[in-house]
């Protein structure tokens, strides 16, 4: 409907444009159709480049990975569109190494890629809608999409052509980015393959789990930019343009973020915290929300997500004394003593070691050098609590069974989570927690290396 000229005068004097809608935001990293025909890319490089290897190295001949429109298994983000929010109805991916039986080296070309409803992906997949003559309407002709048991019996078909050995199933008790295989749909699918094919059924369990976390050197180049932005608003959060001591509390500064990163078109995979610590006061006496003030060491633990790609960091700041040009001598060893267990872990995360193998070696090392801390280090990626291997848990230091147990590879991605715990001499001895996290890289040729940097200053805030 179109307002009269004076009253739409009126309703704009009234109701003013959001400022965001007066000017185009910012767009770090592209408009979306540009950052989606990045991800297109990512995506046909990964499976190309990952898929064949994996299925060959566990023994894996036929993997099916059926679900339903909003009970996705965990894998679905790492095989389809950016463009593809939820699967189809019933959809049925189903990969076929056509090599494994001659021995051929695994490639590309191996691998056949069938998605039963739903679309090609982009291009990705071979798209079969099967259809039926819908009851009643066989003299015009029309057609249905099978749906249902229906489409079952179209996966039976292509089993049947292909003749696996081993048929790759999501089903896991130890990972939930394996287990995503959900009841009714295997009970569906059992039943309408019958016994001699569900004999065949293995769980497939790591194959799902290396896909997820397989990144590509593309994805690192862009990774380095994702770690710059936030380092960038950390520092700027931590600073005197956003905090007043004696006035700002510690959730503004959360609010920030979440304001700042939604204003760039950007999201997070959590809420993040920011805290303080202060002389001469337990934490716990601070309260939840304290009001920030002049000497208070201060924690961040914030997220980014773009692109499907997520990071976590946790950063340190030190609001500084009338005449303070620094941070106590004290507090900067405190940052040290958490320095020198980052690089602990470092030293020690490579290709073939369980977390729980690094965990142990990183402990170790660390009585040795009789620091006080803890290291609770995770996959991260297209989950920010990512795929792969756990080093340890906050609450598990002797190792976590099960989901510590799994190897590192290359091409995966980490963050470095870890605390130490160190006496401030001029805050009369006490204890001071310096909590880092920072993001790390293992390539493909199992080198491994901050995804930006860590920080070993605290910041400053004026």
């Amino acid at each position: 409907m179109r307002l009269p000229g004076r009253l739409a005068l009126l309703v704009l004097c009234l109701f003013p444009l959001p400022a965001l809608a007066q000017s185009a935001p910012e767009r770090p990293f592209g408009t979306l159709r540009e950052q989606a025909a990045q991800q297109q890319e990512w995506l046909k490089k990964r499976l190309d480049s990952f898929l064949p290897g994996l299925m060959r190295r566990h023994g894996i001949d036929l993997w099916v990975v059926p679900m339903r429109e909003y009970n996705e298994d965990p894998v679905f983000p790492a095989i389809t569109s950016p463009e593809t929010f939820a699967a189809r109805r019933r959809t049925i991916y189903v990969f076929f190494d056509k090599c494994a039986a001659s021995g051929q080296p695994p490639a590309a070309a191996c691998v056949e890629r069938i998605a039963l409803g739903g679309s090609s992906q982009g291009g990705v997949f071979e798209a079969r809608r099967s259809t039926k003559t819908a009851a009643g309407d066989v003299g015009r002709g029309r057609q249905a999409e099978l749906w249902g048991d229906e489409q079952w019996q179209a996966l039976k078909a292509v089993i049947e052509e292909r003749n696996p050995k081993t048929i790759g199933i999501d089903r896991s008790t130890v990972f939930a980015f394996s287990d995503g295989l959900s009841s009714g749909e295997l009970q569906g699918m059992s039943q309408a393959l019958g016994e001699k094919w569900t004999a065949r059924f293995a769980n497939a369990e790591r194959l799902p789990l290396e896909l997820i976390a397989s990144r590509l050197p593309e994805e690192e180049a862009f990774y380095l930019r994702l770690q710059q932005l936030v380092w960038s608003l950390s520092q700027e959060m931590f600073s005197e343009r956003v905090i007043t001591p004696g006035k700002t509390r510690t959730s503004d500064l959360v609010w920030w973020w979440r304001q700042r990163v939604n204003d760039l078109g950007l999201g997070t995979w959590f809420q993040p915290s920011v805290e303080a610590q202060r002389r001469g006061v337990a934490e716990a006496d601070l309260g939840e929300d304290p009001v920030i003030q002049r000497g208070d060491v201060l924690h961040s633990d914030l997220g980014i997500t773009s692109m499907r790609l997520n990071t976590d960091t946790q950063h340190l700041a030190y609001v500084l004394l009338p005449g303070e040009s620094d941070a106590p001598e004290g507090l900067r060893r405190a940052l040290a003593s958490t320095n020198a267990l980052q690089d602990i872990v470092m030293a020690e995360l490579r290709p073939g070691r369980t977390g729980n193998e690094i965990l142990a070696a990183s402990r170790a090392r660390m009585k040795e050098r009789g620091i006080d801390g803890t290291v609770y280090s995770h996959p991260i990626g297209l989950n920010g609590h990512g795929a792969g291997p756990l080093i340890g848990l906050w609450d598990y230091q002797d190792g976590v069974p099960g989901r510590g147990d799994a190897p590192v590879i290359p091409s995966m991605w980490f963050s470095i989570e870890l605390q130490a715990t160190s006496p401030v001499p001029e805050w009369g001895g006490q204890r001071v927690r310096m909590a880092q996290e920072e993001d790390a890289i293992v390539d493909a040729a199992g080198r491994v290396r901050w995804a930006l940097r860590r920080q070993d200053k605290l910041f400053l805030v004026r």
